[in-house]
């Protein structure tokens, strides 16, 4: 995510390529990194945090109390902290960068790489309305952004977060229908994904309610009121809301094991 993130702002203007950095301990994610976005990748956080003025906190939850342990006293006052650390909630990032830290709690998800991310946030009350702007500007550039009040964060993790890999699931369950069907792989394949892009485009941009539009393609009688039958029998609504509840749920659990205390 923060290679994504990171070339796609680059690619964008919005960052200084000489002065910009990044940390990994493992050398071939540095590399990775740099070969990507240009951007000079270091072993130490600290080094990030000399160099940069807007800090993005792009690791796992787990092991999220070490890094902000590691950069607590070299953080300045003027220093924008942004967290795409899933589950981890302001209060316990602030627990152990301080309560003065300018924070904002954001959860992009993967489609950042094409441009399609959907993105929520959250600011801190430390939060500057530059501050704001700045993270509004970032990741408009990646996709679509919303403010939500935190307690939604976790929802939106287990939606937009975990969201891509559920819709993957139903392209290749759409493509392997295809294929059953006599269609070769590639071109059942190309056709699953342009219709769920199309579909998807089409709620955005008509502003009717999915319900409409699929009553709309649904014609008495017909061959696609056969299919939602079959997806209806299949509990397909209530499996999809489960996975959603699901991600929601082990969000919620990440940002209480992540091991920062409150």
């Amino acid at each position: 995510m923060a290679t994504a993130l990171a070339a796609a702002w680059a690619k964008a203007g919005l960052l200084d390529i000489e002065k910009s950095r990044a940390a990994d301990p493992l050398p071939e994610a540095r590399q990775k990194f740099h070969t990507t976005t240009g951007i000079v990748a270091v072993e130490a956080n600290d080094a990030v945090v000399e160099a940069c003025e807007v800090l993005i906190v792009a690791v796992k939850p787990q092991v999220v109390e070490a890094v902000l342990t590691e950069v607590r006293t070299r953080i300045r006052p003027q220093q924008l902290v942004i967290s795409i650390a899933a589950g981890v909630p302001l209060d316990r990032l602030a627990a152990h960068l301080g309560s003065a830290v300018r924070l904002i709690r954001v959860m992009p998800n993967t489609p950042c790489l094409v441009g399609a991310s959907a993105t929520a946030y959250t600011p801190a009350a430390t939060a500057t309305a530059a501050d704001v702007e700045v993270v509004e500007k970032l990741f408009q550039t990646v996709g679509v952004v919303v403010r939500v009040p935190e307690q939604w964060l976790d929802a939106v993790t287990g939606l937009s977060g975990s969201g891509p890999a559920f819709a993957y699931l139903f392209i290749e369950a759409l493509a392997d229908g295809g294929v059953h069907c006599g269609l070769p792989r590639s071109i059942a394949l190309t056709l699953a994904a342009q219709t769920v892009l199309g579909a998807a485009k089409m709620v955005l941009e008509s502003g009717q309610h999915p319900a409409a539009l699929k009553d709309a393609v649904a014609s008495p009688a017909g061959t696609t009121i056969a299919g939602l039958h079959a997806l209806e029998r299949a509990a397909f609504r209530a499996a999809a809301m489960d996975a959603v509840v699901a991600a929601t749920r082990r969000a919620h659990e990440l940002g209480q094991t992540s091991g920062i205390s409150r």
